[in-house]
């Protein structure tokens, strides 16, 4: 599959599927979800955010 065939499937740029795969452009929940879905997968198998601690336990 080519970027630019991605791209259509979702509704962006080539150019933003690019950026997504080099880990230069975070997308929109929107376009999260359209990669899901269009992988028919989670959100969570596609991105792995570095939440630095979040939902970690905290004695503050």
């Amino acid at each position: 599959m080519s970027q630019a065939d991605l791209a259509a499937a979702v509704d962006v740029t080539r150019q933003t599927i690019n950026a997504v795969e080099r880990e230069r452009y975070d997308p929109s929940i929107e376009l999260a979800f359209k990669l899901a879905a269009y992988f028919d997968c989670r959100i969570e198998d596609l991105f792995d955010p570095e939440l630095n601690g979040v939902g970690t336990d905290h004695d503050d």
